[in-house]
């Protein structure tokens, strides 16, 4: 029993040790920030203006439900990430060498992530404001009760990620590489229906394609916009997040846990 409160406590002390760094940083709240004014204001914007016309939806209201699960996964994804460049300069050398478990200190990293990653979420709602999207009431109220749960998929394709990396330059780089091309093609800013060949493979291979239609069949449930931009049986899509979080996290975990052994 002793054991357990000790690791309990453990991944406790992890989790708020996220939020001191977190806002001893700006950089996090610089980019949630920049990322739905890019993506959600201009890109978007742009889109919706020469393509959004019959399309059967609020094209940027589309877009803001792809962009909120894309920070999600922005945030999570670079808070496991930021594991490995703590670890080489020594700023968790602590952690490392107290009597606690490597998984403590991975499920805290992902909890403490998953939640700082919510924060994030403001500046879309900002942005959305400004550019007088339609935020749905109640449907937008759903949706943010289920953000923890996607948070927690972006935290495990976290620590698969670096569960193969050891350089903390590397870890950077493919942070925005496993990231960048889920927001292009997963549907979080363009409908992916009709995606077919290589585009509807690798649609169907990102985990963020599966958050992102798993976060619309809640905004859009109900609505007569439902069948135009879901594409899956949210249960489809809640299992392929559930089967993709354990596999991950496990995995990843394991590898995270050997290779620290290791060193």
């Amino acid at each position: 029993m002793s054991v357990a409160i000790r690791e309990f406590n453990a991944m406790t002390a992890i989790t708020f040790r996220e939020f001191i760094r977190a806002f001893r940083s700006p950089v996090p709240f610089v980019v949630s920030l920049v990322f739905p004014i890019l993506f959600l204001g201009i890109l978007g914007g742009s889109l919706a203006q020469n393509l959004g016309e019959g399309i059967g939806f609020h094209y940027l209201q589309f877009v803001m439900i792809g962009m909120i699960v894309n920070s999600l996964f922005l945030e999570t994804i670079s808070g496991m990430s930021s594991l490995i460049e703590e670890r080489d300069k020594n700023m968790t050398q602590g952690l490392y060498v107290s009597p606690i478990s490597r998984y403590s200190i991975i499920l805290g990293k992902m909890i403490g992530s998953g939640m700082m990653s919510l924060i994030g979420l403001a500046g879309i709602i900002i942005v959305a404001i400004a550019m007088q999207i339609p935020l749905g009431g109640m449907n937008l109220l759903w949706l943010l009760l289920i953000t923890p749960v996607i948070g927690m998929v972006g935290a495990s394709l976290g620590i698969f990620f670096i569960g193969f990396v050891r350089d903390s330059k590397t870890a950077d780089a493919g942070s925005m590489l496993l990231v960048m091309p889920q927001l292009l093609l997963s549907g979080a800013l363009i409908p992916i229906t009709h995606s077919e060949g290589i585009l509807g493979f690798l649609a169907k291979i990102m985990p963020m394609t599966y958050c992102i239609d798993f976060a619309r069949a809640v905004f859009y449930w109900g609505e007569p916009e439902y069948d135009a931009v879901v594409l899956h049986h949210p249960l489809v899509n809640l299992s392929v997040m559930i089967v993709l979080f354990l596999v991950l996290s496990i995995v990843g975990s394991m590898m995270f846990a050997r290779a620290e052994r290791n060193r």
